[in-house]
């Protein structure tokens, strides 16, 4: 594997910085890796990528790949790729795949189908998201037995002191009317995606193959939101959390101290 680049490092729990094939050591026993990233920052794609060929030769190919950027309805466009039945042109044609993803998410999946792995579509689909920001949970007691198949089984609990989730309250009760939803709607829509996220993850994960799975960091640093499901699913489950944060790549700032169980800190582009 070859070195980072000098605009990204990365740090384990006591500030030390970690090489590349050090952190995958350190990752490689988890169930569960959780790669909280900042969408669009070249580094931290690049990192991803280290991470997870790394992962995936450590584990001898017993590993899963996923993340947040299909919705679990693009599972089976996903799978037909990965079975070879459509070219990648279909792929992206019929998945909501994210801006960027030719170059940020696409050879996750170029790697999944080329060492012959599952790549799984984990987030809830953003219409029934965007369903529970209006009306609240109680919205998905309109929806069909089919569409359920895309979300995390209900009832979906909602905890206020799962990190992060009360500075979400707060936030919106600090912009008021300018906010898309009232601040426990705009929780629960959240709540809605991490759950589903760990859901899929759950019963996409074969017993002994690692489970690599890339996020937003709000959805995993301080152990909260997907990671509080998750555990919540499997108390045995063992989790390790990448969080990546801006700032100098030289020092792990103690404002940044136990955001994961390692952390990256990337130069701000």
């Amino acid at each position: 594997m070859r070195d980072r680049s000098p605009d990204i490092q990365l740090y384990d729990g006591e500030a030390q910085p970690l090489a590349t094939a050090e952190a995958v050591r350190r990752l490689a026993a988890a169930d569960v890796v959780l790669f909280g990233e900042l969408h669009g920052v070249p580094a931290i794609h690049r990192l991803e990528l280290e991470l997870a060929t790394g992962l995936v030769e450590a584990r001898g190919g017993r590993a899963v790949l996923g993340a947040e950027m299909f919705e679990a309805d693009d599972q089976l466009a996903l799978d037909e790729f990965m079975a070879g039945l459509i070219p990648h042109r279909h792929l992206v044609a019929e998945t909501k795949v994210w801006d960027r993803y030719e170059t940020d998410y696409q050879p996750l999946v170029e790697l999944a189908a080329e060492r012959g792995l599952r790549f799984v579509a984990t987030n809830a689909p953003r219409r029934y998201a965007s369903l529970v920001a209006r009306e609240g949970m109680e919205g998905l007691g309109r929806l069909s037995a089919e569409a359920l198949r895309c979300l995390a089984p209900l009832p979906i609990p909602v905890d206020l002191a799962t990190p992060g989730y009360r500075r979400m309250g707060e936030m919106g009760l600090t912009m008021g009317g300018r906010m898309p939803a009232d601040p426990a709607r705009l929780v629960a829509a959240q709540a809605v995606k991490d759950a589903t996220m760990a859901h899929f993850i759950a019963v996409n994960r074969p017993p002994g193959t690692l489970f690599f799975h890339v996020n937003g960091v709000f959805h995993s640093q301080e152990r909260g939101g997907l990671c509080w499901y998750l555990e919540r699913l499997d108390a045995a489950l063992e989790v390790r959390t990448v969080s990546c944060v801006e700032g100098d790549p030289g020092v792990l700032e103690p404002r940044h101290h136990g955001l994961g169980d390692l952390v990256a800190v990337v130069r701000p582009i």
